[in-house]
């Protein structure tokens, strides 16, 4: 009989506490796509902190009478289980409040930058006098603890503690001028103690000798360590902080610099130049040049590499390499490299030009607006760069009487450019 009464009390309870499960289901089966809608920005705005009583008074017509609490919860199962494409109505509430953010996420970035730079340059002009100072005032007690390795060493540990505890700050722009100090110190005094020159200009002087130089220890030492000390700092803070998108480029640029810097490149370097180099050089051409074109050769082998991969993970990092890629043909394929040959200079063009459409055609294909953004701005730099080299075939920029008229050709072809934007978004996104 217990057994049976237990039994009995225990069906009871799942009945009372199915209820109310049920009557949100019976809730969401009855509410059409407008106040599924409504409900879904009812709640976007009350998880981010918006004050959400005049918007429920202003929408609260669309319902039959609810409480709060069955409204609160039709919302939240809304906003965690249904799959709902969302398009914020022009003027409302939630469209002005996803511009204001976009704005000031801008803001943000912007003065995180500038704060950067700031910090920086304060850096670079006050640290001299304030090792100064102490050496002087407080020598008697700090004479060992300011030394010059000492203090490197110290400068050292911070940088490493700055990257490590400033993934765990909230606030975006404390949190980036802190990491990029931690990574400015890494890569600084890590510098310092494998080239034993304490002081920045002169290990500056070390990187560039040491770079072209025989001793294949003194590059991996003065350039490639350093580098490889940054890219694992990037990567951990890309770990611990993805939605900072932002480090994808920075540890690209790291990453090739720590592989560049292998001395075995030196050698390879002849054999790799000549992809973008086809015809022999008749006179002079830069050394860093040919360097460039290599690193150009195997980061485009690197993206393919990615590409071909298929896999989202990768889409920032390929970003990055294609920004950094267009960069270096922008660079390559200008005639003040090819003074000398310019069978090499047409033929850059050729390259830079099919680069250009196969990254823009790529960026279509997968929906990234920012490889999009990137070939669009690469072309239309690209064009405006051969524009002003059209005339240095036949004259200076700056001598004659027709600088003006090359000044409003400049201006047409800015405008012309800006409709041809226009008109293709509209043709390919269909606005």
């Amino acid at each position: 009989m217990k057994k049976i009464l237990l039994l009995f009390l225990l069906c009871c309870l799942g009945a009372y506490a199915n209820t109310p499960s049920e009557n949100i289901v019976s809730h969401l089966s009855s509410l059409n796509e407008k106040q599924k809608n409504t409900l879904y920005e009812f709640e976007v705005l009350k998880r981010n902190g918006c004050k959400t009583d005049q918007f429920w008074q202003e929408n609260k017509n669309q319902f039959p009478s609810l409480d709060v609490k069955t409204r609160d919860e039709l919302a939240n199962q809304i906003f965690e289980n249904s799959t709902i494409v969302y398009k914020p109505q022009k003027n409302s509430t939630v469209q002005i409040w996803m511009q204001t953010q976009l704005l000031t996420n801008w803001m943000f970035y912007l003065s995180a930058f500038i704060a950067i730079c700031a910090v920086i340059a304060l850096f670079k002009k006050y640290w001299s006098l304030l090792i100064g100072f102490l050496l002087k005032r407080l020598e008697p007690v700090l004479r060992y603890l300011f030394s010059p390795l000492l203090l490197t060493c110290e400068l050292l540990t911070v940088g490493i503690a700055c990257v490590f505890y400033a993934v765990s700050i909230e606030d975006f722009v404390v949190r980036t001028v802190i990491i990029h100090l931690g990574l400015f110190l890494l890569w600084s005094q890590s510098t310092a103690l494998f080239t034993k020159e304490y002081w920045v200009k002169k290990y500056v002087l070390e990187i560039e000798n040491n770079f072209w130089g025989k001793d294949p220890w003194e590059t991996i030492k003065t350039i490639c360590l350093p580098a490889v000390l940054v890219t694992l700092a990037l990567s951990y803070v890309l770990y611990k902080v993805p939605a900072d998108v932002f480090y994808n480029y920075e540890i690209v640029v790291s990453g090739i610099a720590s592989i560049y810097a292998l001395p075995f490149w030196r050698t390879l370097e002849k054999y790799i130049y000549p992809i973008l180099f086809p015809f022999k050089n008749e006179g002079y051409r830069a050394r860093s040049i040919n360097s460039l074109g290599a690193c150009t050769v195997i980061a485009v082998i690197l993206t393919i590499v990615l590409v071909l991969q298929w896999n989202a993970i990768f889409c920032n990092v390929i970003a990055a390499f294609v920004s950094l890629e267009i960069f270096s043909f922008l660079i390559l394929s200008s005639k003040e490299n090819h003074k000398y040959n310019l069978g090499n200079y047409y033929y850059l063009q050729f390259v830079t030009v099919l680069f250009l459409v196969l990254a823009f055609l790529y960026s279509y294909q997968i929906h990234s607006n920012e490889i999009m953004w990137f070939s669009l701005i690469g072309s239309c730099l690209f064009i405006i760069l051969k524009y002003l080299e059209i005339f240095s075939f036949f004259s200076s920029w700056k001598r004659g009487n027709s600088w003006a008229w090359k000044l409003l050709g400049l201006a047409a072809l800015l405008w012309v450019l800006g409709q041809g934007i226009l008109y293709f978004s509209k043709l390919i996104f269909e606005i």
